[in-house]
């Protein structure tokens, strides 16, 4: 069965990131029961701004928090990132995850659900590009939430019936790119 991480992309207080997390995975178990989801939360690996001397790309980690946050990826075989909006952008402590790690990353693939007064869509772009340095496969469907019409209050995550239903095809195109990379990640 392989393994799909939710990774939460933001550790803001008060962010949105981790109930959409918690709809996603809800969601994802009741239409899938062939993958195994979970949630990776970066805000619990406590990633300081980047902090090793050496490149990602030569995996000579020194510090107990990189080894532990490389030892979750390496054992994910794909992902599904939360992410905020800000400034165009997704979070910087989203994208200082991700420099973090280079091969744990390489041959998996990622979905996107992404949510904003623009519903995301600029910070997805974004990921897009950085995803594919790290040579991970994007998959074409995604599930944009709006602060205005998803959220009440601009709070709390009450998303459109629709939702579920673009949050399904993402998966689907997830599970296929996975498990086609999976040859490549057995090498």
């Amino acid at each position: 069965m392989i393994k799909i991480g939710i990774i939460v992309g933001s550790t803001r207080p008060g962010r949105k990131a981790e109930a959409v997390a918690q709809w996603v995975l809800e969601n994802a178990k009741a239409y899938r029961n062939d993958i195994n989801f979970e949630i990776v939360d970066i805000k619990d690996y406590n990633l300081p701004l980047l902090d090793e001397a050496v490149p990602a790309s030569y995996q000579n980690y020194q510090n107990e928090h990189t080894k532990r946050w490389a030892a979750k990826i390496g054992e994910l075989d794909g992902f599904i990132f939360v992410t905020p909006e800000y400034n165009h952008a997704p979070s910087g402590a989203l994208k200082n995850a991700i420099d973090f790690l280079f091969a744990e990353w390489n041959n998996k693939a990622a979905g996107f659900v992404s949510y904003g007064s623009a519903m995301g869509v600029r910070a997805v772009e974004h990921l897009k590009l950085i995803m594919c340095e790290l040579m991970v496969a994007n998959v074409r469907a995604q599930v944009m939430l709006s602060l205005f019409t998803d959220f009440e209050n601009f709070s709390k995550l009450t998303p459109a019936p629709y939702q579920i239903d673009s949050l399904k095809p993402m998966i689907d195109q997830l599970a296929s790119w996975t498990e086609a990379l999976k040859v490549l990640r057995e090498k």
